[in-house]
């Protein structure tokens, strides 16, 4: 079977893990969950996430062993390997050369919705935390390989109109839309990460994605001038975004 590595690149606080257990119903798929955390956790110990010790202890910390096991063989049966990753926990001394083995997508959401719920986990985020810088990296790194512009997702427009946006973004990598996407059974996997009970409590219990619905509190205003850092970067990727 010809086997495809898609890369789903996103920040914080997004619906990454829906989109995850979207991908994770279809059939012939098997997906991990941001394989490269334990390792920035162990990078950056001024990062203080719940369960940090935990994260370090469980999971694989040395970048280049997860980097072989993300480009090795895939179970039995499964022809799609979905990764979920935090564009953030690609740190600058990662190296970068196993980026092209892979398909490269992006999911981004407004600053404005984001920097909030991202406060709330990370009190005074940098630029770098938000993930958008390196997205944007990313996406020049396949550019100047491929000649092609990867495939970008809002998540405003994933939860208005999962089916369109899913359909369009299979389309750009090469494969089926599944109706499988759309649904999936509530509860735990074994896919995710030790974190999941720190933050999918809502994941857990939903069955497929949840109607967007608009953030009526205002920007913080000590959010704002990150908001204003954010948003070139942003309305670059939400420029391309499929629709």
């Amino acid at each position: 079977m010809n086997v495809m590595r898609i890369a789903m690149w996103s920040g914080p606080r997004n619906i990454s893990t829906a989109l995850m257990r979207s991908w994770e119903n279809r059939p012939d798929t098997f997906v991990c969950d941001e394989p490269l955390y334990a390792h920035y956790l162990r990078s950056r110990p001024e990062v203080d996430h719940p369960g940090r010790d935990e994260v370090i202890a469980r999971h694989e910390a040395d970048w280049q062993r997860v980097v072989a096991w993300l480009t090795g063989p895939l179970p039995a049966g499964k022809r799609v390997f979905y990764q979920k990753h935090m564009a953030h926990h690609l740190l600058p001394h990662i190296g970068r050369d196993w980026l092209d083995q892979l398909t490269h997508c992006f999911l981004i959401r407004e600053p404005a919705e984001m920097l909030p719920s991202l406060h709330k986990i990370a009190p005074n985020p940098g630029l770098s935390d938000t993930g958008l810088p390196q997205q944007i990296e990313i996406l020049e790194h396949v550019e100047r390989r491929t000649g092609r512009t990867p495939p970008v997702i809002d998540a405003r427009d994933v939860l208005e109109n999962p089916r369109r946006v899913l359909t369009l973004l299979c389309q750009r990598v090469g494969l089926e839309f599944r109706e499988e996407m759309l649904a999936w059974p509530a509860g735990p996997r074994s896919t995710d990460g030790v974190w999941a009970k720190h933050w999918y409590d809502a994941v857990a219990k939903s069955t497929g994605f949840q109607a967007y619905a608009p953030k009526r509190e205002p920007l913080p205003a000590a959010l704002r001038p990150l908001s204003d850092a954010c948003r070139p970067y942003y309305e670059r990727l939400h420029a391309l975004r499929l629709r």
